[in-house]
């Protein structure tokens, strides 16, 4: 696959969106699901990416009734100074109803597998999904996405013409429930380790971002589904800003910790840049790079 690149800054903000990395354990360990979004997509057509999308209006609309904690909590979760509490509770929303959209899983719902339908038929004739879950006596249960990074697209993106302020979060994938993804919006969703889905990305057999790829280096080192939740819980979600440059006539993207990068701390075990290079952004030492340092 061919990515383009952008050159132009984008000037407009950056628009709030949610996306989760729904994990699970395997017998062979860790996996976390991808799905790969129609070529006509309006951002990251035919790419692999974590469920998530933009922020909706109905999601900060809720009845605090509804709520398995308040709207503070989520503020706090977040850890962003001078977030706005509805905004900080709409990001939660937005992560729950995205997964559902996008692969019709009910994140933090006992026995959701019996209630896809009943949520769907309701999501589908207009009605919120905040709201469908309440009329079906079904919780809205934001701590179980936990706050895992902040992603904010640089004024020149890699691979689109938009920007999105992404916050990402982290979930375990609830049992006894079986992805079925949109087919409006995807072509598949896949269960893989993070390692494999890496080193696919690396043959060339499916297309990704930088904020993916970086985020299946982290999930490479962990092992199963209580390290990842642990490690969420453990630390303040990690802004990454990233910032780009030419050297060499290549376009590097660097992140907190590289030498070229403002923010002298690192974000994350793993590279702390990439280069696009053979229609793909690739880090130094090829996939080594990206599995070698933990």
């Amino acid at each position: 696959m061919v990515i383009a690149i952008n050159s132009e800054e984008v000037l407009t903000p950056p628009v709030d969106a949610a996306t989760v990395m729904v994990v699970r354990d395997s017998p062979s360990g860790l996996e976390v699901l991808l799905v790969r979004r129609h070529g006509n997509s309006g951002v990251l057509g035919g790419a692999h990416v974590f469920p998530g999308g933009k922020l909706d209006a109905d999601d900060q609309r809720v009845d605090p009734s509804a709520l398995e904690r308040s709207a503070l909590t989520c503020q706090a979760a977040l850890g962003e100074e001078g977030l706005a509490e509805p905004i900080a509770l709409g990001l939660h929303v937005a992560a729950l109803r995205e997964t559902f959209e996008e692969c019709g899983l009910l994140l933090g719902v006992p026995q959701g597998a019996s209630r896809v339908q009943a949520v769907r038929e309701r999501t589908a004739a207009g009605e919120p999904f905040a709201m469908a879950l309440q009329a079906l006596g079904l919780p809205l249960d934001t701590a179980c996405v936990l706050p895992w990074s902040r992603w904010v697209t640089p004024r020149k993106p890699a691979m689109m013409n938009k920007r999105f302020d992404t916050r990402f979060f982290v979930a375990a994938a609830p049992q006894g429930q079986v992805v079925e993804h949109c087919v409006r919006e995807a072509t598949e969703a896949a269960w893989h380790s993070p390692r494999h889905w890496l080193e696919r990305y690396w043959a060339s057999e499916v297309e990704m971002a930088p904020p993916q790829i970086m985020s299946l280096c982290h999930l490479a080192g962990l092992r199963d589904v209580a390290e990842v939740l642990a490690t969420a819980r453990s630390r303040r979600p990690a802004l990454i800003e990233p910032q780009s440059f030419v050297q060499n006539e290549e376009r590097v993207l660097c992140y907190p910790g590289d030498p070229a990068h403002s923010v002298p701390e690192r974000a994350w075990p793993g590279p702390t840049r990439v280069v696009m290079r053979n229609h793909r952004f690739e880090p130094e030492g090829g996939l080594a790079g990206f599995l070698g340092a933990r």
